[in-house]
């Protein structure tokens, strides 16, 4: 990806005889947010990793698109794999499987959660030129958003929410052009959601609005507000960033802009015309604004974070169950 610079806590009120309890009016709704397991999300990460490196073409891949496509099932989804063969910007024909998890099929209010869950074919931003051609194990940049969303599907087929859900994963979301390829790299990434939002799962298909996961298991992440998701869904980012601090995460959701970030919900805006944010890992501090991992091969569990999965998870679970 170009990625440049541009459970539920309870909280116990204790009362003493001289405070009065508060009184819920009869008129309110209470809305149970089951909880979040942040185990079991870091289960579904470690699995994920398992299989290696998640790169369009290999063993791996297959393999863990079978995994994915089984879990939503046994999770009670409807499932669609969306079958391609994408050209990458060297020419490499990719053979690429959007997997879509559907929910509470027959609401026409519906929210879409995605991630992408390939892994980059080259640790190009590796201090080690020799780790140039190995591929990146994605366990943040990639794994741990879907980690997050498969969790969420455990939930969502024992307590179906009040909207329709669909889980989408993109494919060939990173294999685009390294910065010293010298050609016509122009929109190189995120291939599998170019072509989602061109091609959606169901004719017609649009969504309330989406909300895109991307490398958020890190210990002690940081997610700004992404600009491309403020210029087309400012009052989603501002819900969810609300949502996050009133649940006690503002130290992850961080009330400040970010770069703007070429990312699968550019295409989710621009083509299919659904306004989606983008959470995403940003440190304004580092070279390339995403930590000395990224893009190298020590893109591992090591980095991997379960308060960082239970801060997202968490906010989304009342995000979605608040609907």
């Amino acid at each position: 990806m170009n990625k440049v610079f541009i459970l539920i806590f309870s909280v116990l009120f204790f009362t003493s005889c001289k405070q009065p309890a508060k009184v819920q009016n009869k008129d309110e709704k209470v809305v149970i947010v089951p909880g979040f397991n942040a185990d079991s999300a870091y289960q579904y990460v470690q699995k994920q990793v398992d299989f290696g490196p998640r790169v369009p073409n290999s063993t791996a891949h297959k393999l863990c698109a079978d995994y994915l496509s089984a879990s939503l099932k046994n999770f009670g989804a409807k499932v669609i794999e969306q079958k391609a063969d994408l050209q990458a910007y060297n020419g490499v024909v990719l053979k690429s499987t959007n997997i879509i998890g559907s929910y509470n099929i027959e609401s026409k209010t519906r929210i879409l959660l995605c991630a992408h869950w390939d892994s980059r074919p080259i640790s190009d931003h590796d201090s080690n030129p020799q780790n140039f051609n190995k591929p990146v194990l994605g366990a943040n940049d990639g794994a741990s958003g879907v980690g997050v969303l498969l969790e969420m599907a455990r939930v969502f087929g024992k307590n179906t929410p009040n909207v329709g859900i669909d889980i989408v994963l993109f494919d060939a979301e990173d294999y685009g052009a390294p910065e010293n390829f010298v050609g016509n790299s122009e929109n190189s990434w995120c291939l599998g959601s170019q072509y989602w939002s061109a091609n959606p799962h169901v004719a017609g298909y649009t969504a309330k609005y989406g909300i895109l996961l991307d490398m958020v298991g890190a210990p002690n992440a940081t997610f700004y507000k992404e600009q491309i998701s403020m210029s087309y869904a400012p009052d989603v980012v501002n819900n969810v960033w609300s949502i996050a601090r009133n649940l006690g995460f503002s130290q992850y959701f961080i009330n400040e802009n970010g770069g703007a970030i070429t990312d699968d919900h550019l295409y989710v805006n621009k083509i299919a015309g659904i306004p989606c944010i983008d959470i995403i890992h940003f440190n304004p501090n580092s070279e390339h604004g995403f930590g000395d991992f990224w893009h190298t091969v020590n893109d591992t569990m090591e980095n991997i974070d379960k308060n960082t999965l239970f801060a997202v998870g968490t906010t989304l679970m009342n995000v979605v169950y608040k609907e």
